[in-house]
């Protein structure tokens, strides 16, 4: 049997495609179901915090330095910290952190 790399590039595009567009065909109304809206709503924010968590505890060397990191930045952030000083604050705490762990 021979693998034939166009067959499943097209195969995936086709469904990445139909994935898309059968939303904008079947919702041609505005959704007054109000489950469904605030679902929809917070579904954009799950996304990216399912694509990032992972990924700031698996970037540095071991991941307590990272969880040190996120916990420290999320502090800083809900102390009304701006965008710069919680990045320089995470930098450092993975910084002292890999220096001792």
């Amino acid at each position: 049997m021979t693998h034939n790399i166009y067959i499943y590039i097209l195969i995936m595009g086709g469904i990445s495609y139909f994935i898309r567009v059968l939303p904008m065909t079947l919702i041609r109304k505005p959704l007054k179901n109000q489950f469904l809206q605030s679902f929809l709503y917070y579904v954009p924010y799950v996304t990216l915090a399912v694509m990032t968590f992972p990924a700031i505890l698996h970037a540095t060397q071991s991941p307590i330095s990272g969880a040190l990191a996120l916990i420290v930045g999320i502090v800083a952030a809900w102390c009304g910290a701006g965008l710069l000083p919680v990045a320089i604050l995470c930098c450092a705490v993975v910084f002292i952190a890999e220096l001792f762990l």
